[in-house]
């Protein structure tokens, strides 16, 4: 019979983080001040971070001890597990072997509070009292919601409008743990007014959410600071537990992956399964392909530009090199709320230009038609996020049919869609479209780079 769990005991839990920083095989670029257009100084980051997670940011150390409050709230669903889809397999008749890591099984469904709780625990060791954050489909949001309640820290939280409405029981996850949920753009901050100004039935963005909370926090006088939850490394070294339980766990299957995939919309799912399996492509010689994949409508690696931009809409977080749709950046409506940022973190997309990593985009119809595959088979609903990743996954298992070849698979499934019933629901009532980014928009949006030297 053919084995299809490979459980991790409890105590196998990572110690340590895995830092891309010292194994990237091109120098990182600086981070720029907003205004001045010059490196950031830790006095300008620590308005919005605490020090050790800044200290993060630039540590050339390999591996960065985690915690043991991170650890013991950590267990509380981590290991998670590594599946292989035989269903799936069979069902597409294809030679590949299929494996899939289950972040779905976190108390809030997804990844995403891997960097939550230890963004909280920093932040508490730190003296803070109350954090502010932005979420887009709502997960980021549950998962700052859940580690601030552990922590005891207070929480505000800018949702993007349009997930808000599409998405109302993540925000009530959010409301039970504690946090106060606005839909963004709101009337409290100036870059929520300008924007309703400017069109007061807008559907907002996460750039726009972003510049709500980074404003909140730098003008509360010290009373705030404020979270980020993918793009940034420390975000995406928290994240790495998820590979480097891979690791092991394809060890126990005894088999190695040819190829690697994960949904990318800032880069915290994808790097936290790829970056372990990247560190052996860089440092130990394997040949394993590694695939960011994206909605071909916030096509920010495979259309955008790869240069200095804003981290937000309003022009107030830090300026950072990245592939970019340009920070005005308004995406449509589509339900990978997740997948709806205009840039993509530094670390990916410096590995993407240097050609260590494969950067696609895919449709959101052919993402949907993925994902309920993949359900029928092995019975768990992605979260439209994941389903990206699903997708190329069922792709290359095609691919290696065509060909008769024997593939290794591993895809991150980030997270389930028990809370996107009304995605689903519409897909299979046949009032999904795909959107297509207009090449107009993108070159408009680039006029509005900053003028880095």
């Amino acid at each position: 019979m053919t084995r299809r769990q490979f459980l991790l005991e409890e105590s196998r839990l990572p110690k340590a983080w895995y830092n891309i920083n010292p194994d990237l095989p091109v120098p990182p670029q600086p981070v720029l001040h907003p205004k001045t257009l010059e490196p950031v100084t830790p006095d300008f980051l620590s308005v919005l971070f605490p020090m050790a997670l800044i200290q993060q940011e630039v540590s050339t150390e390999r591996y960065l001890e985690i915690p043991e409050p991170v650890r013991e709230i950590y267990r509380l669903w981590r290991p998670t597990p590594l599946l292989r889809a035989t269903r799936l397999e069979k069902a597409l008749d294809t030679p590949a072997h299929i494996y899939f890591k289950y972040e779905g099984v976190s108390p809030v469904g997804s990844h995403k509070p891997n960097t939550a709780v230890p963004q909280a625990f920093y932040n508490k060791e730190a003296g803070t009292k109350a954090l502010a954050t932005e979420t887009g489909a709502g997960q980021w949001g549950s998962a700052m919601a859940m580690a601030c309640n552990f922590f005891g820290l207070d929480l505000e939280i800018f949702m993007v409008k349009v997930s808000y409405h599409q998405k109302p029981y993540r925000r009530v996850i959010m409301d039970n743990f504690g946090a106060k949920v606005f839909a963004s753009p709101t009337d409290r901050t100036h870059a929520g007014r300008a924007a309703l100004a400017a069109d007061p039935e807008s559907p907002g963005s996460l750039g726009l959410a972003i510049s709500e909370a980074v404003e909140t926090a730098a003008t509360s006088g010290g009373a705030r600071k404020y979270a980020l939850g993918s793009v940034l490394g420390h975000v995406l070294t928290h994240q790495t537990v998820i590979g480097l339980e891979a690791l092991e766990q394809m060890e126990m299957a005894d088999e190695y992956p040819d190829f690697v995939i994960g949904c990318a919309g800032g880069g915290s799912s994808f790097a936290g399964l790829a970056y372990p399996f990247l560190r052996e492509n860089l440092t130990n010689g394997k040949k394993t392909k590694i695939i960011a994949v994206e909605p071909a409508s916030c096509p920010s690696m495979t259309r955008g530009k790869y240069a200095f931009d804003y981290g937000d809409t309003a022009a107030s977080a830090p300026v950072m090199k990245m592939h970019t749709l340009g920070h005005t950046f308004i995406p449509p409506s589509i339900h990978a709320g997740g997948l709806r940022y205009h840039g993509m973190s530094p670390s990916v997309s410096a590995l993407v230009d240097h050609g260590d990593v494969e950067a696609r985009a895919v449709k959101q119809l052919e993402t949907f038609a993925a994902a309920v595959e993949f359900s029928r088979a092995e019975g768990i609903l992605p979260a439209p996020e994941s389903a990206h990743a699903v997708r190329v996954a069922i792709d290359e298992a095609l691919e290696a049919k065509r060909k008769g070849e024997k593939k290794v698979i591993l895809f991150n499934l980030s997270g389930h869609g028990h809370f996107d019933m009304m995605a689903y629901d519409a897909y299979h009532r046949g009032q999904l479209s795909d959107h297509e980014y207009p090449q107009s928009q993108v070159d408009e949006a680039m006029t509005h780079l900053p003028k880095v030297g």
